[in-house]
Formats: C-alpha cells, structure tokens, sequence
C-alpha cells in the first residue's frame, strides 16, 4: 500500500510543477535538459551508496539491489509533509530483509548528517570561489571546516548520537561508527553533492554562464539551498524553501527570472528523477516479494 501511495504522490508533486515551469523549459534546450536528468540519476544512484555504507558500518551489509529498492521507494515519502516518512518506510523495507529497525532507523539518521555536513562541505569550496563580488557572503564557510572535520570524527559523532537517541526515546545504535564507514559514506555524499550541482549547472550553463563557473556556483548553490529545505520540516521534500534560496544564491550571475528558471527546472527534474528510480525499484520490489 505505501509502495502505491508514495509513487502517486510523487507523480501528483510532478503534475503539479508542470504549470510552472511549462513555459520555463522552452528557454532551454534538449541537450541541458537531458545531461541534467542524467546527472539527477547518477546522484540519486549514489545516495544509495552512502545509505549503504553507514548501514553495513553498523552490521547489516546489503546487497546494492537491494539497498536501491529500499532506498528508492522509501524516498518518496519526503513528498508526504513531515520529515519521519522515508524512516518509517526504510525501517519497514529494511526489517524485511533482516535489518533491525533500530538499526535501519539509526542508519537514516546518520545519512542526513553526513549529507548535511558534506553539504556544507561543498559549499564551503566551492561558493567563495564562483561567487565573485558577492563571495564576501560566503566567507563565513570557511570557518565551518573545523566544525564539519570535528563532527564526522568517531570519538564525537558516537556519543553525541548516543546522546540524540536517548533524548528521543529511541535504542542507540548496537556498534559505534568507524573511520572506515564514516569516510566512505562521507566520500560518497561529495560524490552525489558533485552529480545534483552538475545537474543545476546544465541548466545554468545553457543560460549564458561561464560553465567553470556555473559547476562550482551550481554545486554549492544546490547543497545550501538544499540544506535550506531540509531545516524546513514542514514542507514536502523542502518545496518552496529550497527554490527561494537557490534563487537569491544564483543572483550573482543570472538576472532573477533565469534564476527563476533554473531552480523551477531543477526542482521538476529532481521530482521526476526521484518518481522513475522509486517506479522502477517498486517494481522489483514487488516482484521479489512475490512467491515463486
């Protein structure tokens, strides 16, 4: 039943941007419109690596087929409003294949931190580098590259999750995290960080930008304004929040409504991206489920 209700909305959430961004598409050509679809498939594809790592760095390996159909189906919940869906439905998928849901549960949660803090990571360096006059803004990241080290460094992270876990009722993870799994998780996100920012500057670069320029302003551009939509809890896969910061964030080098374009564009491919790869592992998912 979630598996049919997660794909619906998610072809709901592409049904309802088609408006908006209808006439925005005719601005930019089929070749920046398909190399961004392709760079959206490979970050989404190594998302599921970085889930992957964490979760066979606290005892449960997966197989890749497995962890995708997992990965992918459960991440349409983000469409429905609240932040808890795509971790009810990963520990509901997970448990099935044998992973304990304390442990799918704690995987979800180190995911978003290691995401989040390569997010910044990116930001870090590339923004100050493509954002001309205006890289004055973005200074301030820079003094986060102690922070973002300091964070990821087991001898913190383990406690301070243990700490996050007790606060909220939850069961702690049974084994720590490890340099080995955290690097790898970590390694992956700036991978995936790389892949969605190649996405934005396909878009970016057909609307008259440099494209040096338009990679580096892209990639750190999408991980904040990504960032940005996932502090906003209350909004369905960060609708809304992350357009109007990737807006003011792509201002330096296009006039807003190409910015406009470029984030409408973005947020519509990413949909679609998200609703094929979940359709396709639904599918197998369905399929393996079924008695031989």
């Amino acid at each position: 039943m979630f598996i049919v209700a997660v794909v619906t909305l998610g072809a709901i959430a592409v049904a309802k941007q088609w408006p908006e961004v209808h006439d925005s598409i005719g601005r930019l050509g089929p070749v920046s419109l398909v190399l961004s679809l392709c760079a959206v498939f490979a970050g989404l594809v190594t998302s599921v690596f970085i889930w992957r790592a964490i979760l066979a760095d606290l005892g449960s390996p997966l197989p890749f087929g497995t962890a995708a159909r997992i990965f992918f189906v459960a991440q349409l919940g983000k469409y429905i409003p609240g932040s808890v869906w795509p971790m009810l439905a990963q520990m509901e998928m997970a448990r099935d294949r044998g992973v304990p849901r304390r442990r799918s549960g704690a995987a979800y949660v180190i995911t978003v931190l290691v995401v989040f803090v390569a997010g910044l990571a990116a930001a870090a360096a590339t923004l100050p580098l493509a954002a001309g006059d205006a890289a004055a803004h973005y200074r301030w990241l820079f003094l986060l590259a102690p922070v973002i080290a300091a964070a990821l460094h087991p001898r913190l992270l383990n406690p301070a999750l243990a700490l996050i876990f007790r606060l909220t009722r939850r069961e702690p993870p049974e084994r720590p995290l490890t340099w080995r799994g955290l690097g790898a998780a970590f390694g992956y996100a700036l991978v995936a960080w790389t892949f969605f920012g190649l996405q934005l500057a396909a878009l970016v670069a057909d609307l008259g930008v440099g494209i040096g320029r338009a990679i580096l302003l892209s990639i750190g551009s999408f991980a904040l304004a990504w960032i940005a939509g996932l502090l906003v809890v209350f909004a369905p896969a960060g609708a809304g929040a992350r357009e109007v910061a990737l807006v003011a964030l792509l201002t330096p080098v296009l006039d807003r409504g190409e910015a406009i374009v470029a984030a409408l564009v973005s947020r519509l491919l990413m949909t679609l991206g998200d609703l094929l790869a979940a359709a396709a592992a639904a599918i197998a998912y369905a399929r393996r489920r079924q008695p031989d």
